[in-house]
């Protein structure tokens, strides 16, 4: 089975309105950042979707519009 790429899945799953969630570690890769960057985006607000495991998941259309809002309280 070949592995699929976020992409992929995204499209896959678009047409039933379901998003796949990012780890912490999957957002840091998208955005090229470290984990503390992550960590003080969720300080200031950045949506963290609930899981019922430890950890935390984001959905990457909502983090993209999080970032488009300009009193998000992160630097540009």
């Amino acid at each position: 089975m070949a592995t699929q790429t976020l992409a992929d899945r995204t499209e896959i799953l678009r047409p039933v309105g379901i998003s796949p969630l990012l780890t912490t570690e999957l957002l840091m890769a998208h955005y090229g950042v470290s984990n503390w960057t992550v960590n003080e985006w969720v300080k200031a607000g950045c949506p963290v979707e609930p899981t019922k495991m430890r950890g935390r998941r984001f959905d990457l259309d909502k983090v993209r519009a999080w970032h488009a809002q300009p009193d998000n309280g992160i630097a540009a």
